[in-house]
């Protein structure tokens, strides 16, 4: 028994040392990055393979929220040791209106949630609150079939609607030739700022596809 004891004291104070080593320590990091991925593009390439529930033809998701992450100005902390509690699937199903799923919702806590500082059900609430505070381009929704466009006619669109915005905020990346994600950086209190260098990646696609909403 007392070897058992030792043994796990060693391996919480070895876990304890490779974070503090990385500074991945909850509630550290410079800014945040507010991932928007436009669900019909995830479900064309992955998620009706994966029979997930967000690609069902009764939804109608447009953007949704795939993840607040905490950031460094170089790298992001992920998986950090918190004494925060884990969220009830309760508290998860609630996110599933603008994340697609209470799985994605518990992942993103998982791995980047535990990094924010916050509880479970604050860091969602955070979230729903950066969610709100970005106008999704309306125009997108209004697709009524499949189209390519150059992936800078996406991030124009959410500078349109969000004059806060400026180019150094915000990023659009692309997947399989697809429209990806819209990346945008915020301050800890959900102010837009700058991205960091590894967050400012554009795609440079002339012909990105963009699937429209069921």
């Amino acid at each position: 028994m007392l070897l058992r004891v030792v043994l796990g004291f060693l391996l919480f104070v070895i876990v304890a040392g490779i974070a503090a080593a990385k500074g991945e320590r909850a509630g550290e990091f410079d800014y945040y990055v507010m991932a928007l991925s436009w669900s019909p593009n995830w479900c064309a390439l992955e998620g009706e393979a994966k029979g997930s529930p967000q690609c069902d033809t009764d939804e109608d998701h447009g953007w949704v929220l795939h993840g607040l992450w905490p950031q460094y100005h170089r790298g992001w902390p992920s998986f950090c040791l918190t004494p925060e509690p884990q969220p009830q699937r309760s508290l998860t199903n609630t996110m599933a209106d603008i994340m697609g799923t209470s799985g994605l919702a518990w992942y993103q806590w998982k791995k980047h949630g535990v990094c924010s500082g916050l509880s479970a059900r604050a860091y969602y609430d955070l979230s729903r609150k950066a969610y709100e505070s970005v106008v999704r381009p309306p125009v997108f929704r209004k697709l009524n079939k499949t189209i390519t466009l150059p992936a800078s006619v996406v991030e124009d669109a959410f500078l349109k609607e969000n004059p806060s915005l400026s180019r150094d905020m915000i990023t659009i990346t692309c997947r399989e030739g697809h429209i990806q994600e819209a990346r945008i950086c915020l301050s800890k209190d959900l102010s837009p700022v700058p991205c960091g260098r590894d967050v400012s990646r554009d795609c440079s696609l002339s012909d990105a596809v963009f699937e429209p909403v069921n």
